[in-house]
């Protein structure tokens, strides 16, 4: 038997079954008895007051706050941040764009992380 015919017999008896299955469960829905369901609401009670919710003002603006976290982890590094007995000045070919093979030292590295 090829795959395809066997496939065919499989898809065939899932659908038969299914169909007698869903034709059980209907029969089943309709001769149950019905029950009858009844809600009941009773709305809150109106003279309990609500708690109305409380503002408390801050005490920095968001503007100082910004600025102070802006404060904390800004850096600005110039040329007044370098070394100045050790400044790197690099040997490079302008025309072929490359700076050459300038060294930068330990302790100018520091200078900079220092402040």
């Amino acid at each position: 038997m090829k795959a395809s015919e066997f496939k065919k017999l499989i898809k065939e008896a899932v659908k038969e079954v299914i169909q007698e299955e869903l034709r059980d469960i209907l029969l089943e829905a309709v001769k149950s008895p019905k029950q009858i369901v009844r809600e009941s609401y009773t709305p809150p009670p109106t003279h309990i007051p609500t708690p109305s919710p409380s503002y408390i003002e801050p005490t920095m603006s968001a503007r100082e706050k910004y600025m102070g976290i802006l404060g904390e982890t800004a850096m600005s590094f110039n040329t007044n941040d370098l070394a100045a007995s050790n400044p790197f000045q690099p040997h490079g070919d302008p025309i072929n764009g490359s700076l050459g093979s300038g060294e930068v030292g330990m302790d100018q590295i520091m200078s900079l992380l220092k402040k």
